[in-house]
């Protein structure tokens, strides 16, 4: 045989081993965020992950969503305010996106929490949905509620955010940008930047990728 055609045969050989590695390696699975905790159970060590507590808030349709809402749903939450002069109106653009991409899917959901519940009502959240786009939706819910109940969830004990009033900030809140993906178990399973076009490539992939997770 010929050098040329052992290269070639070599590198037809180690492309089919490559080949067969990654259709036998397991499926990449999302890393779980949050501090764990870990306790015994007949002799055995079970992990107990960071979880998002249950909660109680009012959507733009005034439908009641609640933790049993999205029971066994994939979800992305984020928070803003209808006033919001600044990162808001790119969030809301990139929700888009994931939501034009994902609406079809039964078990998936978008959670957007206002952090002015006092301005953003239900009627104003139905209109701010109406000027989306997404007036006529059953998996993005603008949620709004008890103000102290959402800077709960939105901060250590549940999504892990900054979220606060500051009179010198614009709009007068300060709040993260980020699109969080949680998992069927509420579980955090990714953060990425909702202001980023290629943040949220990312996040839509690993919503597939996290689906794949269940379909074992």
């Amino acid at each position: 045989m010929s050098k040329k055609k052992q290269l070639t045969a070599a590198i037809l050989f180690t492309l089919g081993m490559s080949l067969m590695a990654a259709c036998n390696s397991p499926k990449r699975k999302l890393h779980i965020y949050g501090n764990t905790d870990y306790r015994e159970v007949n002799g055995t060590i079970d992990t107990i992950y960071h979880r998002i507590p249950e909660f109680h808030f009012v959507d733009q349709d005034s439908a009641t969503i609640t933790h049993e809402s999205v029971a066994g749903k994939i979800y992305v939450a984020d928070f803003f305010f209808g006033t919001c002069p600044t990162i808001c109106i790119e969030m809301a653009a990139q929700m888009q996106r994931v939501y034009q991409n994902f609406k079809e899917v039964e078990d998936f959901a978008i959670l957007s929490h206002t952090i002015d519940p006092d301005h953003d009502t239900v009627a104003y959240l139905k209109g701010y949905a109406t000027r989306l786009g997404v007036a006529d939706n059953k998996i993005w819910h603008f949620l709004t509620g008890n103000k102290e109940e959402i800077y709960k969830l939105g901060t250590a004990e549940g999504y892990m955010m900054q979220i606060s009033e500051d009179a010198n900030a614009a709009g007068g809140f300060i709040h993260s940008g980020a699109f969080i993906l949680i998992d069927k178990e509420r579980r955090v399973r990714g953060v990425y930047d909702g202001t980023i076009a290629k943040d949220v490539d990312v996040l839509m992939q690993d919503i597939n990728t996290l689906r794949a997770e269940y379909e074992d």
